[in-house]
């Protein structure tokens, strides 16, 4: 919307030209979300269902009891901010009211009295990840560049969203199965939303660069980084209430659709292999653990017998890290690998 209107008023007035810079809109959403979250959050914590604690989680009574669902708030921050900001095409528009139904989702839940079953939820995520790989597929180059290589790879239709919605189920889960620690998901969240925001427009999304390093030019990237951004300070926001001791709990509300926007900005990148990048920490910490629960409940194969997951519980309890450590730890982690992985993926080509 600021960028249409920027469009019509710069002939009268220079200065609204802005309103057409990439770079300002981020910037601008950026704070934007950050400052209207920090608003939203403690006038509408009376609104929020208060937390259950979790049956097999460790330290769950110190939750028990917070406003939870602080997801349902950013997220509509989020929503209503990158309306605004982002030069929104129907694709865009469509990914935003999705994250919106996942976060709704997960905020059902969070206030049900009786937990929804997993299959239930997996099925709900499963739907709406289908839809944002139909909804991504529309209108593009069914291509995909891999690491390792220079080829772009053209793939059906049928294959694309196919794969769009199995990483971005994988992605929406394993983000859900790591929060549970103060802080934790959210910042391994942001970690990975700064990481695809910078590729999506200092390279994808600019030509010469995307040229330089061999990669194919994305010329909506820009747009996807002014949202992911938006998100960014939202996040933020939330996690200022969510310090260690938190006051808050995003709930399924904010994991939820955090995994979900996480990836659907991979497969904007055109590389599913990044997800390992930019979100391996989150993937080990969740995904690994429900590999080896359905190979436990469909196969009946055991692994990883004495590891406790989510892995950051296997941390506090068996090897008696606190909080503090196990957000640190594991943020640097995150850190480390997406400087090392992304640098090997990008120039070794």
């Amino acid at each position: 919307m600021l960028y249409l209107l920027g469009q019509s008023l710069q002939s009268l007035f220079g200065p609204f030209r802005l309103l057409m810079s990439h770079s300002f809109l981020m910037v601008l959403g950026l704070y934007a979300g950050f400052v209207a979250t920090m608003i939203a959050v403690p006038r509408l914590l009376h609104l929020l269902p208060r937390d259950r604690g979790r049956e097999f989680a460790a330290q769950s009574e110190a939750s028990k009891g917070k406003p939870t669902g602080t997801g349902i708030v950013f997220m509509g921050v989020f929503a209503v901010i990158s309306a605004l900001t982002v030069p929104c095409n129907a694709r865009e528009l469509v990914i935003v009211g999705l994250s919106l139904l996942v976060a709704l989702s997960g905020y059902l839940d969070d206030r049900s009295l009786v937990p929804w079953g997993e299959y239930s939820k997996g099925l709900i995520d499963l739907l709406l990840a289908a839809a944002a790989g139909l909804t991504l597929s529309l209108g593009r180059r069914m291509e995909l560049w891999l690491p390792f290589t220079n080829s772009l790879f053209q793939v059906p239709t049928l294959v694309y969203v196919g794969l769009a919605t199995l990483l971005i189920w994988l992605s929406i889960n394993s983000t859900n199965c790591s929060d549970g620690v103060d802080g934790l998901s959210g910042t391994l969240a942001m970690i990975s939303l700064v990481s695809l925001a910078l590729i999506l427009y200092f390279v994808l999304g600019n030509a010469t660069v995307a040229k330089y390093l061999l990669l194919p030019h994305y010329s909506d990237g820009a747009d996807w980084s002014i949202m992911v951004f938006t998100l960014v300070g939202c996040l933020a926001a939330y996690l200022w209430y969510n310090a260690n001791p938190s006051a808050v709990l995003m709930g399924d509300a904010g994991s939820r659709p955090l995994g979900f926007l996480i990836g659907v900005m991979v497969m904007n990148t055109g590389n599913p292999v990044l997800l390992f990048v930019i979100a391996g920490i989150i993937l080990l910490n969740g995904g690994t653990g429900l590999i080896k629960v359905a190979l436990l409940r469909f196969l009946n194969i055991r692994i990883l017998h004495g590891t406790r997951f989510p892995l950051h519980d296997h941390a506090r309890l068996n090897e008696k890290w606190s909080n503090s450590q196990v957000l640190l730890r594991f943020a640097i982690l995150q850190i480390l690998l997406t400087i090392g992985l992304f640098g090997i993926f990008i120039k070794v080509r």
